[in-house]
């Protein structure tokens, strides 16, 4: 076994450990918090599927995480349905949507293709916020039942847990697949990716698409954290908060945008116990990390030089 191997292994024994220590160790308030940096470290996992991977910069991903936290909380609340269909349903729904929508976006590049992820960002926040009969409009969908086996916070912790580990093991072996590569090579230069026969087009929405699915599943575990969806789950912001997540842990390491998105969890709670100007005191922060770890913190880990990307493929 090389270096290399056997240092990814000690990294996944660790993360193991201290994902079945964290209830254990933790009192409710940290577990409450470690609950969260799961669900947004698994959004912005699926959404460097588009970024980290095929190199395209949505400005609306968090459409996706809202349709899912939607639809989860609409069936659970308004039809009764069975909660393995309700959940299940999330990235069902978010996927479709996400082919819809990634169908027209697709055939932009560059800033283009970010401003048309924004514009149907904002269609879906819209009819979220005006569509009052279905959605609760602005004062959001509250009160989502969760089954009574879910409700204490150690249950959900190794629910949420188990579920992110699952999808993190299958997407990373979807990356790690031929597709994967194809992604980096789309990534590194599409038009000598098209010259050697890649459908370019294509393999950019199927990466929408999966990347849709797993915000989607996010945005559904995330009303059954919070009970409830509310139209700021699609809006801009918590677009701007997925992309800084991910480029705050590296985006071209493929857990990095999880570990950026602790960082970004964890320094928002200390900050906001301490001061009311917490939005130029955490803004300074960021600005200062970003600024020192141009190709995230995980720089630190990897020892990576220059500019902060490396010279091969994406790594673990």
């Amino acid at each position: 076994m090389s270096a290399a191997m056997e240092r990814r292994w000690v990294v996944r024994a660790v993360a193991g450990a201290a994902l079945l220590a964290v209830p254990l160790a933790l009192p409710q308030f940290y577990l409450l918090l470690s609950v969260e940096i799961l669900i947004m470290g698994l959004f912005a996992i699926g959404f460097n599927v588009l970024l980290g991977y095929a190199g395209m910069v949505s400005f609306g991903h968090a459409a996706f995480f809202g349709v899912g936290a939607y639809t989860c909380g609409l069936l659970l609340k308004k039809t009764e349905a069975p909660f393995v269909v309700a959940f299940l349903a999330a990235p069902v729904v978010a996927v479709v949507v996400a082919a819809v929508i990634g169908y027209f976006c697709v055939r932009l590049t560059r800033i283009y293709f970010s401003m048309l992820t924004l514009a149907f960002s904002q269609i879906v926040w819209a009819t979220a916020h005006k569509w009052y009969s279905l959605t609760g409009g602005d004062n959001g969908l509250v009160g989502v039942p969760v089954p009574a086996w879910l409700i204490g916070p150690r249950t959900f912790y190794g629910f949420v847990a188990g579920v992110s580990v699952i999808v993190v093991a299958v997407l990373w072996r979807i990356m790690q697949a031929p597709f994967g590569r194809t992604l980096l090579a789309i990534r590194e230069n599409a038009e000598r990716a098209e010259f050697v026969g890649i459908n370019v087009k294509r393999s950019q929405l199927t990466a929408f698409a999966l990347s849709g699915a797993v915000s989607g599943l996010a945005g559904g575990m995330f009303a059954l954290f919070t009970r409830g969806a509310f139209p700021e789950y699609a809006f801009w912001t918590k677009s701007a908060e997925v992309l800084l997540m991910t480029l705050l842990g590296g985006p071209h390491v493929f857990l990095g945008p999880a570990l950026g998105a602790g960082i970004l969890i964890v320094l928002n709670s200390v900050v906001t116990s301490y001061t009311e100007y917490w939005p130029i005191v955490l803004g300074i922060i960021l600005l200062a990390l970003i600024y020192v770890f141009p190709g995230g913190v995980t720089r630190i880990f990897l020892g990576w030089r220059g500019t902060g990307r490396p010279a091969g493929p994406t790594r673990a």
